[in-house]
């Protein structure tokens, strides 16, 4: 869904990449150079000119370019361009400062409390580089199969987005495995109250809802939801009251395009069983 930018220094060879902090508070990449600077100011050395990934000493990253071996600390982040996963637990509900074409500013506090450029972030869903920051508020670039894909196009200033950083080496898995690549969007069908909790129905292309299981998971606009019903055209889940309350989900009406990433785990099922076939014909 996204381009795989270097912007958190993976290079491909030269220098490493220079952090620049402006009086405005816009933090930007600057050009390449023999030392890197974080966004606190403070500057750090980098030994030889082919290592291939950087990142400010306070999120402990380290790449060691021969045999590739990583020395992560809990509180790392993973950086762009490596093996992104998220959860489906948002984090916060982000508004919509601009949106342009090809382009969104997101005012998210919470998620830029210890955001470096380059990280990852879940936008209802969708897997997006921080490119720019300015104090409570960061910039992320779309490209054309972004929008073709997800709901990003339809959103305006105001808007809430559920948002979430990707997952780091020691968080709990509380929800499922989210790789933050939007296949469709399915449409809100209805909101059904029971108890404290509301049902809720979305109706999917029948080609996702093939990877849809009952008391199976499904991420819709980025959140980690079980199935609670499906039929040939559409599937529920139920909303209890933290998923309501911390979400944008109980803010949506009838009709809305919803972002739908199906269980990355069906697929590799299905790929396998018709391997396995092909396998089976080719030897009759």
């Amino acid at each position: 869904m996204k381009a795989r930018e270097p912007i958190t220094g993976l290079q491909a060879g030269g220098g490493p990449t220079r952090w620049k902090s402006g009086a405005d508070g816009t933090v930007r990449m600057g050009e390449n150079g023999s030392r890197l600077r974080d966004t606190a100011g403070q500057r750090i050395r980098v030994p030889g000119h082919r290592v291939q990934a950087l990142l400010s000493p306070r999120l402990a990253y380290h790449c060691a370019e021969a045999a590739h071996d990583f020395a992560l600390s809990p509180t790392t982040h993973l950086p762009a361009g490596k093996a992104l996963m998220f959860t489906g637990i948002i984090e916060e509900v982000g508004i919509v400062a601009e949106s342009a074409p090809g382009s969104l500013w997101i005012h998210a506090p919470l998620i830029l409390s210890d955001a470096k450029l380059g990280d990852s972030i879940a936008i209802n869903g969708v897997d997006l580089t921080v490119a720019e920051m300015r104090g409570d508020t960061f910039f992320a670039n779309l490209m054309p199969e972004t929008y073709r894909r997800s709901n990003l196009s339809e959103l305006q200033a105001g808007d809430l987005v559920n948002l979430e950083r990707s997952v780091r080496p020691m968080d709990r898995l509380s929800g499922h495995i989210v790789r933050g690549v939007v296949e469709a969007t399915c449409t809100l069908d209805s909101m059904t109250p029971e108890g404290e909790a509301i049902i809720t129905k979305f109706l999917a292309p029948a080609e996702y809802l093939k990877y849809i299981a009952v008391k199976g998971p499904i991420c819709v606009d980025g959140i980690s939801l079980t199935v609670v019903a499906k039929d040939q055209e559409s599937f529920s889940v139920s909303l209890v009251q933290y998923t309501q309350e911390h979400t944008n989900l109980k803010g949506r009406k009838a009709g809305d395009k919803i972002n739908l990433e199906t269980d990355i785990l069906a697929r590799y099922v299905e790929q396998i069983l018709e391997s396995r076939e092909a396998s089976q014909e080719a030897t009759r």
